[in-house]
Order: structure tokens, then sequence, then C-alpha cells
């Protein structure tokens, strides 16, 4: 297995690839505020099953410029170019192949509504809901997040141009834009779905492909009730459902970013392998 860094246009992007020839290659979307690096060992588990492999960062995020810089992007332009953008460039990296795609969260968002693109063979979401404020559950999580989103965040966006995601406990810094979409999508009953621009539902019923839901019985946010809401907008593709509890998993907890992390590699990841391989 190898790994190389590229650059798709200013999208900074690390390829795994398999030592013989891959079978399929795959882009990872990520989450929000959670940089290409959190998947390198779910990327190198991919190449190593051959399925070559592709992590980046969102514009202003991580490796691929200074949110500071990027202040005017938001997640719209993640989901409308950033995504298209390096599905192409898999795409035509290895030609003929077979293409997939995990989204984590927003990735899945993205996935959802279509900018994969139309040639994926199939793809899967992890962690991926309707991620409305609202639907948080425990009280002083969803206080919690409210005050970061709709006071903190707006707040330092504005003196900084940027949200310092980091001293926040949120992640990677992300632009002011990113920051102000988030907190406003958050804030309405069915997310993005609930922002005409994105046209969300419409989208999303173009879908075809078929499509794993993964979802965690202790995700504090992408609970499983708003993960079967995500996906029950993927009217034409019928996706199927796995919710995993930590004691299937074997771990203590998996919450909404533990699918992705090392720990998984013997009873989450090969689950998911296995479902991306019968695709193929």
């Amino acid at each position: 297995m190898r790994n190389t860094s590229v650059e798709i246009g200013t999208i900074a992007a690390t390829l795994f690839e398999p030592d013989g020839e891959p079978e399929a290659v795959l882009v990872v979307h990520a989450a929000t505020a959670t940089p290409a690096g959190f998947y390198s060992g779910f990327a190198r588990f991919l190449a190593e099953n051959r399925i070559a492999t592709v992590t980046y960062d969102y514009r202003g995020t991580g490796r691929s410029g200074s949110p500071r810089a990027h202040r005017h992007l938001g997640m719209k332009e993640w989901i409308e170019q950033d995504v298209p953008a390096v599905t192409a460039w898999a795409a035509n990296r290895h030609p003929g192949l077979p293409q997939l795609a995990v989204g984590h969260s927003l990735g899945g968002h993205a996935l959802t509504l279509g900018y994969g693109g139309p040639d994926l063979t199939a793809f899967a979401l992890v962690a991926s809901h309707v991620a409305s404020m609202g639907s948080i559950p425990d009280r002083v999580e969803r206080a919690r997040v409210r005050l970061l989103l709709q006071v903190v965040g707006p707040l330092s966006a504005g003196l900084l141009g940027y949200v310092p995601a980091r001293r926040l406990g949120l992640g990677e810094d992300v632009p002011a834009a990113a920051i102000r979409q988030w907190a406003r999508w958050s804030s309405l009953p069915n997310y993005l779905f609930d922002d005409p621009a994105m046209r969300g539902a419409e989208r999303a019923a173009t879908v075809t492909q078929p499509v794993l839901a993964v979802g965690m019985s202790d995700d504090p946010w992408g609970t499983p009730a708003q993960v079967d809401r995500l996906a029950g907008y993927l009217t034409g593709a019928r996706p199927e459902r796995r919710t995993w509890t930590p004691a299937e998993a074997g771990l203590p907890r998996i919450g909404h970013h533990g699918f992705m992390r090392r720990a998984g590699r013997t009873t989450l990841w090969p689950n998911l392998l296995t479902w991306l391989q019968k695709q193929l």
C-alpha cells in the first residue's frame, strides 16, 4: 500500500493505493471541521483491500488553505463544488474502475443530494442525519450546540473572519461563512432541506444508486431517527439501514465520529467493506 499527496486545484488530498491493481476507487467526503488525516486509517484499510481511496480537506480547512483567507466559503460551496471536483479527479485517476464513496456527516449530505455524481456505483452514509438542533434529545447537549453555533461561532467569525474551532472543541478551524450556514441550517426543522437554494428533496429524489445508511445508537446528534429521516429523502434509492450499538462493535462508545476511528478496524470497517464489495 502506498499513499501520495496530491493537489486538486486548491484542494489538498491524499491518494491511498494498493500494491496491486485496485478493483475500485473510493472518495471519503469528510464531516464538518474534521481533517482528512482523521480518515487515514480507514483509507489505508480500504487500500489494503484493493480499493484505491482518496481523502481530502474542504477548502478553507486543514491543508486546503487558511479559513480566514477563505472566509466567504460556506457549506454550500463544499457540497456543490469541492465534492464534485474530487469525485471527478478520482474517476480520471482510475478510469474504468467502479466508483464508490463514503460520506461522513456533512459528506453524506452532499452524496444524498447527488453531488457524488451520476457514475457512482454505490455509496455509504456514516452518521449522516437531518442535523436540526431541535432534534438533539439531550437538553444539555442541545444547549451546548446552540451556544457554540448561534453565539460563540458567529461572534468569533465576525471578529476573526473564521471560527477557531479547535479551541472551541469543534474540530478544525472553519471559514466564517461555513459556521453561519451551519448555524442557519441547524436552526431549521429539516436542516438544509428547508433551504430553497439547496433544492434538497428534489435532488435527493434523483439518486438511484445502492445506498447504505449507517448510524450509531449512542450518537448524541445523529440519532437513529434522524439518520432514518435523511435516508427517507432518497425515495429513488431504497437505502439499506444499519444501526450499530457499542456492544455490537465491542467498544465502550462510538458516538458521532467513532465509526471512523481505528478502534473500528476489526468490527465496523469490515462490515462496511463487505457491503461495498457486494455492490461491485
